[in-house]
Order: structure tokens, then C-alpha cells, then sequence
């Protein structure tokens, strides 16, 4: 056997683990890396409070000395108490086109889970629903987002070949931005306005948003539990999530609804592409990749990804989705944006997918979980 495994338990070989994807992808131009720091703090039990209820292993296979592949290994105690499954998850994987090794990778996640009263592995999944989740299975010449994982063709046929079979699908849309929104829509969003009697909040800037910061995510917990997989988050994760990202969302491209007691109401979450931005930067803010960055956020950027989105339980299929996408369909032909990438979508969320009906849209991208008995 040529194939070596490590498992990764220091500072060096976690350094390791997380740049071996961009060694396998530095020739790839569909390929959007993560940012190295961000990739680093998600997979440090130090610093991810996702490690209070999940147990984690990652491994290295070498061959020849010469690293060619990495896995990561993921029980994740919520969600087996939750949905009454012992599933481990892998994800953080990515290999050379060779047998031997994807099949120790695997392995080593198999043993791992086996001696932990496992039954099924499952993935590509992450710790939360909020991590990278779902293997590219269609549309490889799509160039990828900050959001979504790439990975070469061949993966997906080693995962056949081991017996994996479909558990979930994601798609994904590229949404064309119109020249101007039709009068019959301005007209509908004012009915439901009045209708439902919510509003459009009015943030000039980040900032503004996060007052509303633990309600958003609170509402994004129980708008989301019965979707797949999903776990909800813990306080400790809230308020990381809200010191990460909520002070620098865009008022441009994320859209809050308020009902009229100041409640939040739904909300959907989108930025200026940064696929161009961190390909240049190659994963790293310095020295010059937070220059790149903040180019792409500004206005001379025509292109914007979607990340989240979710409208309150008691709100749903009433309208108030539709008015979002209204607002940030406004805003986008405001500033001549040509063109969205919506990221995943469950396949079995016709309710978002049929908002892309009234637009100029494709389905271009695919992407799966896996699963096999174990």
C-alpha cells in the first residue's frame, strides 16, 4: 500500500490540511478559493463553538511523501438527537484522481465512525448548515462562488464507485437582472405591503442591520428546521455570526422586512461578487487581497451572489418573499447589476425556485449529498 495517513492534530498539519485544496486547484479557473484565515478558525476547536456538541477528526493521506489528499470527519450530536440518525458527516474533501487514496480517506472516516455506533456517512457536510456543504455533480464549467465548494469531475465517480448513493441535491440559478421592474409587480408589492402590513426597514448602512442581528438568525433557526439536515444554531454561534458578517452586510443587496412592530419579518442577504476578488487574492487578505476585496464591493461591480434568505413561519407563502425579491430586484437595476448567482437551493424548494420563473434565468449548477451504510 503507497497510500500514508496522518492525522492532523497540530497547528502545522491543520495549515496543512486547509492549503492542500489550493495546491490541487492552482490551475483551475472555475476555482474560488476560500479565505486561508476563515478555513483555519472554522476547523479550530479553539475558536468554533460548533465543537461543544460535535466530535471532529481530520486526516491527510500522503503518498511519496507528497500530500494528495484530505478528509474531514464530523459527528455532529445535535443533529443526531434531532433527526434520530447516526450519520457521520465528511466534508473538507478533496483528492487526486487515485483509488487508493480516496478509498483510505474514506476508510479512516468509516473506522472513526464504526467505533462510534455510526451507521450511515454522509456528505459533503459541514458542522453547520452555514458551512460548505454538497459535492459539484453538474455544471464543473461554472466558475464557483465564495459560498460553494469546487471539485473536479472525477470526484463524484469515486463516490459512485464506493456505493454512495443520492441523499439530497442543491441547485443553483444564475438569475439575468431586468432593465426595469414591470408596473404589475411595482403594484403587487405595494398589496402586500398593505396586505401584511410590513415594511421595507430603511439601513444606510451595515451597522444599521445589527439591532436586529440575534432575531435574524433566531428566525433563520425556525424557518430552517425543517429543512434537510438542519441543526439549529446555538447562542455562541449567533453571536459569532452576527460579529462576522451582519455589521458589513450591504444595504443594497440585503433586504430586511419589518412588521409593524418593528419584528423582523424575513430577509434576504446578498454582496457584490467576490469570485474575481479572491481568485487574485488566492485566499490570502495580505498583502494585497483585502484590496481586491474592496474593489468588489463597491458599485462598479456588476455581479452579485445571493446567500441567504428566509421569510418568518407565520409569513410564508403570503407574499412577503416576492416583495424581497422585489426590493433587491430594484436596488439591482438601480445600479445596472447584470446578473445574480443564487447559490444552493434544495431541489425540493419549488417555493424560492419559482421566483426565477419571472426572470430571465438557468439552472446551471448541481450539487449533492451522498450517503452510504456503513
Amino acid at each position: 500500500m503507497n497510500i500514508i495517513l496522518k492525522e492532523v492534530h497540530s497547528k502545522s498539519d491543520l495549515k496543512k490540511f486547509v492549503k492542500f485544496k489550493y495546491t490541487l486547484y492552482k490551475d483551475c479557473p472555475q476555482f474560488v478559493p476560500p479565505l486561508i484565515f476563515d478555513e483555519m478558525r472554522t476547523l479550530s476547536q479553539e475558536k468554533n463553538p460548533a465543537f461543544e456538541y460535535c466530535d471532529s477528526k481530520l486526516w491527510l493521506a500522503y503518498k511519496e511523501d507528497k500530500i494528495v489528499g484530505r478528509i474531514a470527519g464530523i459527528i455532529n450530536n445535535k443533529y443526531i438527537k434531532l433527526w434520530n440518525k447516526n450519520a457521520v458527516r465528511f466534508g473538507w474533501v478533496d483528492f487526486i484522481d487515485d483509488a487508493e487514496a480516496v478509498d483510505s480517506l474514506f476508510n479512516a472516516v468509516i473506522n472513526w465512525a464504526k467505533e462510534n455506533n455510526m451507521d450511515y456517512i454522509h456528505g459533503p457536510l459541514g458542522f453547520t448548515d452555514f458551512d460548505y456543504e454538497g459535492m459539484l455533480i453538474d455544471g464543473f464549467n461554472e466558475t464557483g462562488t465564495l459560498a460553494t465548494i469546487y471539485n473536479y469531475p472525477y470526484y463524484p465517480k469515486h463516490l459512485e464507485r464506493m456505493g454512495f448513493e443520492k441523499e439530497a441535491d442543491w441547485v443553483e440559478y444564475e438569475i439575468t437582472v431586468p432593465d426595469k421592474i414591470p408596473e404589475k409587480v411595482e403594484k403587487l408589492a405595494e398589496v402586500i405591503k398593505k396586505r401584511l402590513n410590513i415594511r421595507l426597514f430603511d439601513a444606510k448602512k451595515g451597522k444599521d442591520f445589527l439591532p436586529f442581528g440575534r432575531e435574524v438568525f433566531l428566525m433563520f433557526n425556525d424557518a430552517y428546521k425543517n429543512l434537510f439536515g438542519f441543526v439549529p444554531l446555538s447562542d455562541k454561534q449567533i453571536d459569532i455570526y452576527i460579529k462576522q458578517y451582519i455589521s458589513y452586510m450591504l444595504p443594497d443587496y440585503s433586504k430586511l422586512l419589518l412588521d409593524s412592530n418593528n419584528k423582523v419579518a424575513g430577509i434576504v442577504i446578498g454582496m457584490p461578487s467576490l469570485t474575481k476578488a479572491l481568485q487574485k487574492s488566492k485566499g490570502r487578505l495580505f498583502p494585497f487581497g483585502f484590496i481586491y476585496l474592496k474593489r468588489a464591493l463597491s458599485k462598479k461591480n456588476k455581479y452579485v451572489d445571493l446567500y441567504l434568505g428566509a421569510i418568518r413561519r407565520d409569513l410564508q407563502g403570503k407574499g412577503a418573499d416576492a416583495l424581497m425579491i422585489t426590493e433587491l430586484t430594484r436596488s439591482c437595476v438601480q445600479n445596472k447589476i447584470i446578473s445574480a448567482e443564487s447559490n444552493i437551493e434544495l431541489e425540493t424548494n419549488t417555493l424560492v425556485q419559482a421566483h426565477w420563473k419571472h426572470f430571465n434565468s438557468r439552472q446551471h449548477k448541481r450539487r449533492r449529498c451522498f450517503i452510504k451504510k456503513i
